[in-house]
């Protein structure tokens, strides 16, 4: 009996040492977890067309990502983005592939002066355009953005880059309804060196790329949708040879919560990549420049937009310089906060008649969840 006693008596001590111990791991995975978001964005389509001379009339994935944050503690967060994709041109020709598109710790900083929510990145990191341009024209599920689809600049990139909105915050009423990215009530700025070759690719030359961008809200209280923005690269293209890569880019935007308007022009010479060559074999660059133009109307409570857009670019070549000019027209229904379905049709015009014309009807989703 005494024995049996004992047992017992050792039993529900293992017992409640196993649960103290259940109960601490539990409690450490739910702290971790705590400041863990993970979520997911998609881009499906149905494309009928010709690009390049070639027809094709298919279903296809065009992008996906999946984001993880993570916040260490007031001052320090991470993030990895992987970014889905289909292989169209290497030894897994259609394989669904996957690769990084951001991999950084984010430093926040305390606000000072003129300064607000300051920040740096660290590592595979936003570069300072794309990402401001893609929170107001946000249709990337239809194509890249303007200069990104011209090779001129790229999304991402290995380096470091700093951050800053400028003069306090946009109202909570202006983040909720137009839009909360970049909402620095008089501006935001952003500035970085970088590998340059963009986040795809190795360094394949000793450069250093600096990019900046600086956006201007000239009158938050009275046109608060209203900024102008200048950005620019300096560098070399991510070749060997390192021909010369700048460009200059003025930029004007208006948003409010049933019109978008954007209107774009720059100038530079080369590209990031190294391949907007004039000559190749002394692999000068080839000056270029262009302007783009985005609109955008919202109805029925902000459920359905009509979208335009038009990009002409000018690349000097020897001859007669390339002129491509691009047409987009859509409308889309928004279903869920950051989700739609569009319908487009996307036309590509080059004068010299040995670039092949393109045209796509597409039918695409978003799913942002």
């Amino acid at each position: 009996m005494r024995k049996t006693g004992l047992f017992l008596v050792l039993f529900v001590l293992f017992s409640s040492v196993q649960l103290f111990a259940q109960e601490n791991i539990f409690n450490e995975i739910a702290r971790q977890m705590s400041d863990l978001s993970i979520d997911m964005q998609w881009f499906l389509s149905y494309q009928n067309g010709k690009e390049k001379g070639i027809e094709f009339n298919q279903f296809g994935l065009k992008r996906g990502y999946v984001n993880i944050k993570k916040k260490i503690n007031d001052t320090f967060s991470g993030r990895i983005t992987t970014d889905i994709t289909v292989d169209k041109e290497g030894d897994g020709e259609g394989d669904i592939e996957m690769r990084l598109k951001y991999l950084y710790l984010k430093t926040q900083l305390p606000d000072f002066a003129f300064f607000t929510k300051p920040y740096f990145e660290f590592g595979l990191v936003h570069t300072p355009w794309l990402d401001f341009e893609q929170n107001i024209n946000l249709y990337r599920v239809q194509g890249s953005m303007f200069l990104d689809r011209n090779k001129i600049t790229s999304s991402a990139d290995f380096g470091v880059v700093f951050m800053t909105n400028f003069g306090g915050e946009m109202s909570a009423d202006y983040k909720k309804n137009v839009n909360k990215s970049y909402a620095g009530k008089y501006g935001s700025l952003s500035v970085g060196v970088f590998n340059g070759g963009g986040y795809h690719a190795l360094e394949k030359n000793l450069n250093k790329a600096i990019e900046s961008r600086i956006s201007i809200r000239p009158l938050p209280d009275v046109i608060p949708g209203f900024q102008l923005t200048y950005h620019n690269a300096f560098g070399k293209g991510n070749i060997p040879e390192s021909p010369k890569w700048n460009y200059n880019s003025g930029f004007l935007s208006f948003e409010s919560y049933s019109f978008i308007f954007t209107g774009e022009y720059f100038a530079g010479i080369g590209s990031f990549d190294g391949e907007a060559l004039y000559n190749q074999v002394t692999f000068d660059p080839s000056d270029l420049e262009g302007y783009s133009f985005f609109s955008e109307f919202k109805f029925w409570n902000n459920k359905v937009s009509l979208l335009g857009r038009f990009d002409n670019i000018e690349k000097d070549l020897p001859g007669e310089p390339l002129i491509s000019k691009r047409y987009i027209t859509g409308i889309a229904y928004h279903f869920i906060k950051g989700s739609k379905v569009i319908i487009d049709y996307d036309v590509l015009n080059h004068n010299d008649p040995a670039k092949k014309d393109s045209h796509i009807f597409e039918i695409a989703i978003e799913l942002k969840y």
